[in-house]
């Protein structure tokens, strides 16, 4: 019996010895975990967080360049005018209207205007500043008037008047003839040039325009003839005349027939 228990004993002991040491283990340990860990794939339950990085669409706006066409607009030469006689030039188309220069022969300038009842022409002279009115009798004229436009009167943008209109103008019929009055307008006798009329009347069933006027402030009266017959009523306005201009307008209470 003591002989079994003792080859037990051995054995065990023999067992024990051959057996790895505890270093051993442990380094052995170890080993199987790394091996276990580099064999096991980790599975990731996470949502991936992504990263766009968008590149934005540009839209290009057309750039439109125009290209203007440009269709040439005639423009008629201005016609020319020479002085043949020494004459006056004026400020209104008619010999009613104030002196504005003496024009000599060979006097040259460019018509700039017509008016629409008269033939004279309304003139830029080469030797004046400003343009003046000129009767066609006193003029050559290389060009066609006809094509010139029409210039419409402004009598209050000449100069100046120091006497104002004429006052207590009155008109009276007698039968086809009409005679205006007014109150004569003292004047100093370097500045006076009268009075100027400028009606429309009708005559033979015409329309006429009319200019008349006086060259000094002492007559203070005038008969028109003025008859029936015209689609349009007569009319007339009166104005006083200095050298420097004309006066605003006093408007003739002109009697119907």
């Amino acid at each position: 019996m003591k002989q079994k228990f003792a080859a037990i004993l051995f054995a065990f002991l023999v067992i024990t010895s051959c057996g790895p040491s505890p270093e051993v283990q442990t380094a052995m340990t170890a080993t199987s975990a790394a091996a276990k860990a580099a064999a096991w794939t980790p599975t990731d339950t996470s949502t991936p967080t992504h990263t766009v990085t968008s590149t934005p669409t540009i839209t290009l706006t057309p750039t439109i360049t125009t290209t203007f066409t440009i269709t040439p607009t005639f423009t008629p030469e201005l016609p020319k005018v020479t002085v043949n006689k020494q004459a006056h030039c004026r400020y209104g188309p008619h010999v009613a209207f104030l002196h504005a220069a003496d024009l000599y022969q060979g006097d040259a300038g460019y018509v700039r205007g017509r008016y629409e009842y008269s033939s004279w022409m309304y003139v830029k002279f080469d030797k004046l500043k400003y343009s003046c009115w000129v009767a066609p009798s006193v003029v050559d004229v290389t060009g066609e008037v006809s094509t010139v436009p029409y210039f419409n009167l402004d009598l209050l943008s000449i100069g100046y008047n120091n006497y104002g209109p004429p006052r207590n103008v009155t008109a009276i019929r007698n039968g086809g003839e009409v005679t205006i009055n007014w109150e004569q307008v003292i004047m100093q006798a370097d500045d006076d040039r009268g009075y100027l009329i400028i009606a429309f009347v009708c005559q033979n069933g015409e329309y006429f325009w009319w200019p008349f006027s006086y060259p000094d402030q002492f007559t203070t009266s005038y008969t028109v003839l003025d008859e029936t017959g015209c689609p349009l009523p007569s009319e007339g306005l009166l104005y006083t005349v200095e050298k420097h201009g004309f006066s605003e307008p006093t408007v003739i209470p002109w009697p119907a027939p």
